[in-house]
């Protein structure tokens, strides 16, 4: 995108956006806007957190620019040449193409100063650019911030959970024109398991199901028997509300892609490619030879102390029998086999899961805080607009 230059920030200092550069490298003589755009979503990370577990390496950043599902571009807000915010679009191309998703970062002395609000608007302008029609943003917020003032909560649409009216993330998406769709329950649990708690559980686990289910790993690639398997397992809970889920990150769940072992392979590789492994547990229904459920865990191959509950999946017909818990304890207790440095694994849940958050709590995991999800339906393409390099 081009430059432009914005309001100023006081009476010195203009701001300007322009897109970011990504580099080849990280030893790239050009890669130093770059890594000082990393280096601002950490910084707000641990301002929001107390750590930056939840920030992007610059290699782990430059690894994501490789997703074949997905175009990410950067838009920063410089200040006196230096980068003082930015903005993440993620560009969806396998499925949800009328959306684009952002993750807007201020640096906080320079919050409140009308910077986000020009990065926001920039982005905006971009979405629509590119044909995309609804925007998604999400605000944090850690659990010190969650009152039970019910004047303080801002409940979404959905009807569970909220966030803090009294938020500055809340009253800036609000004047933005976003609407408070979704809450996610952002929980993390210190690994690895205790021993005694593991055996406990996969004995109440073990009990429910009455021996009539097997359970089956694989680290990074399915094993070849078990694709068609997986792949309609994948298939058959899109049809259904998942509310038998965990979620890596908060976001809208794809519905347009249909999964075979063709995809499935392709998924694996792309995952590899930017630097993650994957701990997968399968549940057999051994009466039926089939496949009911898994539970995935992602690793970071160069950061391997922090690592992050993807998707648990059980078909609806074999709910009930505690399958959500025995996968989810065994895969932990791998997890730790596999990954010894693992010292945190983190997740996000719908409120009114009521059914994963009671195995979470089982398994250690504490409330960390909340992560709202907010929308907007941006109008026709501007007349005009452009994008450049």
């Amino acid at each position: 995108m081009a430059e432009t230059a914005g309001m100023t920030v006081d009476e010195a200092k203009t701001v300007h956006i322009e897109q970011l550069w990504v580099p080849d490298t990280l030893d790239s003589p050009d890669a130093n806007d770059f890594l000082a755009a990393v280096e601002v979503g950490r910084r707000v990370r641990m301002e929001t957190w107390g750590s930056d577990d939840l920030a992007y390496t610059p290699l782990e950043k430059l690894l994501e620019f490789s997703d074949p599902y997905e175009r990410q571009i950067i838009l920063v807000a410089k200040v006196d040449g230096d980068i003082v915010g930015t903005v993440d679009i993620a560009l969806p191309l396998a499925d949800n193409m009328d959306l684009a998703e952002f993750t807007l970062d201020i640096l906080p002395e320079f919050q409140s100063r009308g910077v986000g609000r020009q990065l926001l608007e920039a982005a905006e302008e971009l979405a629509r650019a590119e044909g995309r029609t609804m925007v998604l943003v999400d605000t944090n917020h850690p659990a010190t911030s969650l009152t039970e003032i019910p004047e303080d909560q801002l409940i979404p649409g959905s009807g569970a959970g909220f966030v803090p009216v009294s938020s500055r993330e809340v009253d800036f998406a609000k004047r933005a024109g976003y609407t408070l769709q979704h809450i996610e329950q952002f929980s993390s649990c210190i690994l690895p398991l205790d021993s005694k708690l593991a055996a406990t559980l996969q004995l109440e686990a073990d009990e429910a199901n009455g021996g009539r289910y097997a359970l089956h790993h694989w680290t990074d690639r399915c094993p070849e028997p078990w694709l068609e398997a997986v792949a309609a397992l994948e298939n058959a809970a899109g049809e259904v509300v998942r509310d038998d889920e965990d979620s890596e990150a908060p976001g809208v769940e794809p519905t347009g892609m249909v999964f075979d072992p063709v995809v499935l392979r392709e998924t694996e590789d792309a995952a590899l490619a930017q630097g993650r492994r994957t701990v997968v547990t399968a549940v057999e229904h051994l009466e039926s030879g089939r496949i009911v459920g898994l539970t995935t865990i992602s690793v970071l191959a160069h950061r391997q102390d922090v690592v992050f509950q993807d998707d648990t999946l059980v078909l609806q017909e074999h709910r009930g029998n505690k399958l959500g818990l025995l996968i989810k304890v065994a895969n932990m207790e791998r997890l730790s086999e596999q990954f010894p440095d693992a010292r945190v694994i983190y997740t996000w849940n719908a409120p009114e899961n009521r059914y994963l958050l009671t195995v979470n709590k089982q398994l250690g995991f504490a409330t960390a805080g909340v992560t709202g999800l907010w929308q907007k339906e941006l109008p026709g393409r501007a007349s005009g607009a452009t994008t450049s390099d």
